[in-house]
């Protein structure tokens, strides 16, 4: 029998005009500290998926997809793609929302036309002006999100100014979470838990797997969210990581068979505040392979509970995670553990899987090794994580885990529902 799952909302934490006004204070100390006028910060487009470029909203609050120009001496400006905006700002202003721009201080559109009057109405045409979307954002944008023929525009009309880029020094001043933050992620992880009880509830030979795609999706809708769409396979031993391909190519889903495994990345999303939950379910028994590479995961992550501390770089504690992988025999998959709210770093990995997967020889020749990003990044309190260990023997891959707050003292575990092999629990489908 499938489990019935609770889809009760419950009390939702929100950000009030307190939570602005510190984050205002961050942004202005921060231009202060590094000779900055005023910030230029670039938002991508509201669905964008998983780990979005969306600074554009720790500014405002809003719907993501804005472009916001922050003056060191006064209030930001906030330049929007079209009317609905607007009229979608004025209906939640109606209704008692909490909204932090006030109506004259948005502007339409956001093209360069709208920049350059911005930055021109706050006297900023000789000022040194902070931009955020410059620079390098793996993997979706390596060389930023900023338009070539857009920057071009605006350096030409202020040839007076310095631009500088300021995303990744902006990115690890607000990755220390505050503590009406920490409360919408504690929020945000409670939900993934229950999209992926959905899953394991559904799950069964003889279903086919959009509908435990679905019922995990509908778990986060049901409890108030818009979780980005998962990432999925399913088979006997799949080891691949991504959207289903009936999502991108005209396709069946397959249907569940007894042995198959579910391999998901749930990516929960509340309020602009991520957390990721890694699921790997059998359907019957795990294979001896799968429950071998299972205690290796488990082992590392384990030692990223131990290793995410305050005042450890992040190199350290990637160092630290990949220690059971040593001597284990197998070989890693992927990053055992990458930054949220923002994702700015990752954890190194040897990438050998032209080595250990049949018929990779044939596709382009990947890196030998991922260097960890931003090794040197100090954990402070308030710091979340994806710790999402990972280790396979042969085509046996076991993918655990969720997400991780660094603590005063220890790290916090938001999710050991998912930091072990899941068993599906749904109601198989008996022929007529």
């Amino acid at each position: 029998m499938v489990r019935a799952v609770d889809i009760s909302v419950g009390t939702v934490p929100a950000f009030s005009m307190a939570e602005r006004d510190r984050r205002w204070d961050l942004a202005r100390a921060f231009m202060e500290r590094e000779g900055i006028d005023a910030l230029l910060v670039f938002g991508e487009h509201e669905d964008a998926g998983p780990a979005p470029f969306a600074y554009d909203t720790w500014f405002t609050n809003g719907r993501a997809g804005t472009t916001v120009v922050f003056p060191r001496d006064g209030e930001p400006v906030s330049l929007l793609p079209m009317e609905m905006f607007t009229k979608d700002h004025l209906e939640s202003a109606r209704r008692g929302d909490v909204v932090w721009i006030p109506p004259e201080n948005l502007r339409m559109p956001r093209d360069s036309r709208a920049i350059i009057a911005a930055l021109g109405e706050l006297g900023l045409e000789q000022a040194t002006v902070g931009v955020v979307g410059l620079e390098p954002y793996p993997p979706w944008h390596p060389e930023g999100i900023v338009p070539h023929r857009l920057w071009d525009a605006v350096r030409t009309a202020f040839p007076a100014a310095r631009f500088t880029p300021a995303g990744m020094a902006l990115s690890r001043l607000i990755m220390p979470l505050g503590p009406e933050e920490i409360a919408v992620v504690r929020h945000s992880a409670r939900i993934g838990d229950a999209m992926v009880r959905a899953m394991v509830g559904t799950a069964a030979a003889g279903v086919p797997e959009s509908e435990v795609y679905a019922a995990g999706m509908a778990a986060g809708y049901a409890r108030g969210t818009t979780p980005a769409a998962m990432h999925f396979w399913t088979g006997p031993a799949p080891l691949a990581s991504g959207p289903p391909p009936w999502s991108y190519r005209p396709q069946a889903p397959r249907v569940l068979e007894h042995g198959d495994v579910v391999s998901a990345e749930v990516f929960s999303n509340a309020a602009g505040r991520h957390t990721q939950h890694q699921v790997t379910l059998t359907i019957g028994e795990p294979h001896e392979e799968l429950r071998r590479a299972a205690d290796v995961a488990r082992a590392a992550y384990d030692a990223g509970l131990n290793a995410l501390r305050p005042g450890r770089t992040f190199g350290e504690a990637v160092d630290d995670i990949r220690k059971p992988y040593a001597d284990a025999g197998g070989w890693e998959f992927g990053p055992a553990v990458h930054t949220l709210n923002p994702m700015i770093a990752a954890g190194g990995f040897p990438n050998d899987a032209s080595r250990r997967m049949a018929g990779a020889g044939a596709y382009p020749p990947e890196d030998d090794h991922r260097p960890t990003m931003a090794a040197d990044m100090v954990l402070e309190p308030g710091m979340t994580f994806a710790l999402e260990p990972n280790y396979a023997y042969g085509r046996h891959l076991a993918y655990l885990g969720g997400t991780v707050i660094v603590g005063d003292d220890d790290a916090i575990e938001l999710n050991p529902y998912t930091a072990r092999l899941l068993r599906a629990e749904g109601s198989p489908t008996r022929p007529a």
